[in-house]
C-alpha cells in the first residue's frame, strides 16, 4: 500500500512535468498522453520492485562492500528491463489501442538517456526499500501478555510419533521430523521435508497435544517446529516471515509473535 501510494503520486507529478516540458519545447501534448507515458513507466517500475527487494535481501548494502558493487551493476539490467518494458506498453497503448502515432526509438542515445535517469530511480527505490525494511523491523510496542489459551498436556503424555494412513498403509511419522503444520478444514497437514501427510485433527487440538517447547503457533493456520527455523525477517504490516530448513516460508503474525519470541527471541 505504501508503494502504491508513492507511485500514484509520482505518476501525476511526472505527468504534469512531462506536459510542461513538451509545451515549453513547442510540442503540444495533452495531459492524457503525458499520463499514459508516465503510467507505462511506473507500471514497469512496480513490476521490478520485487526484484529490487530480493537483491537487497540477498546482498544488503550495509553489509560487505562487494554488495554495493552488485547493486551498482544491477542498475544495467534494471534500466534495460525498464526501458524495453515501457516502450512495449507505450506501443501497445498508443499504437494498438488509441491508434495515434508515438515515437520511442530504441537507439543507443535513447538507451543511454534512460540509463542516466534509471541510476537515480534505482537509488531512490533502493533507499525506499531499505527505509521500509528498517521501519518494519522496529521493535513492536510492549503489550500485555496474552492469557494462555492452550492447556499444557500432562507430563509424559506428549506423542513422539503419529500414525498416518497413505494408500491403505499406516505410516509412522516422527514428531521431531515435522517441519511445520498447517490447518486444512477438518484436517491438519504435516509437512515433513518434501512430503506432506494429512491427519484428522484441528490445529488447536494438536497445539494442546504437542510439546509447547518445540512447537509454537505462529499464525491462525500454522504451527512450526522451533528447531527447524533458520531465519526470521520483517515482512509487511508488522508481520514477519519465517524460513524453515526445508526452504518453506510461513508468516509469523504479529498476534503470535510474543509466543514465538518466548522460545526464540528476535534481536533487531
Amino acid at each position: 500500500m505504501i508503494w502504491a501510494a508513492l507511485l500514484t503520486v509520482s505518476v501525476f507529478a511526472h505527468a504534469h512535468v512531462e506536459m510542461a516540458n513538451e509545451t515549453a519545447r513547442g510540442v503540444p501534448m495533452t495531459y492524457g498522453a503525458a499520463l499514459a507515458i508516465q503510467v507505462s513507466s511506473h507500471l514497469v517500475v512496480a513490476a521490478l520492485l520485487p526484484a529490487i527487494y530480493w537483491l537487497h535481501r540477498r546482498w544488503p548494502i550495509p553489509g560487505h562492500r562487494r554488495n554495493l558493487l552488485i547493486h551498482i551493476a544491477a542498475v544495467v539490467p534494471f534500466s534495460v528491463a525498464h526501458t524495453l518494458g515501457m516502450a512495449a506498453l507505450r506501443f501497445l497503448w498508443f499504437g494498438g489501442i488509441v491508434g495515434v502515432p508515438h515515437s520511442f526509438p530504441l537507439t543507443l542515445d535513447r538507451m543511454l538517456y534512460e540509463f542516466a535517469k534509471d541510476i537515480i530511480a534505482y537509488a531512490l527505490l533502493s533507499a525506499g526499500a531499505v527505509a521500509l525494511r528498517h521501519y518494519l523491523a522496529r521493535p513492536a510496542p510492549a503489550v500485555a501478555a496474552e492469557p494462555a489459551v492452550v492447556p499444557l498436556p500432562p507430563a509424559g503424555s506428549l506423542p513422539e510419533r503419529f500414525a498416518v494412513r497413505r494408500k491403505g498403509r499406516e505410516i509412522m511419522v516422527e514428531v521431531a521430523d515435522i517441519d511445520w503444520i498447517e490447518a486444512s478444514g477438518n484436517y491438519a497437514v504435516l509437512h515433513v521435508g518434501d512430503e506432506t501427510f494429512e491427519i484428522r485433527s484441528s490445529l488447536t487440538k494438536l497445539e494442546g497435544e504437542l510439546d509447547p517447547k518445540r512447537f509454537v503457533r505462529v499464525h491462525k493456520s500454522h504451527l512450526v517446529n522451533i528447531a527447524r527455523v533458520v531465519e526470521v525477517t520483517p515482512w509487511v504490516s508488522g508481520d514477519w516471515r519465517i524460513r524453515l530448513q526445508g526452504g518453506a516460508e510461513v508468516n509469523l503474525s504479529r498476534r503470535y509473535r510474543q509466543r514465538f519470541e518466548a522460545l526464540a527471541p528476535v534481536r533487531a
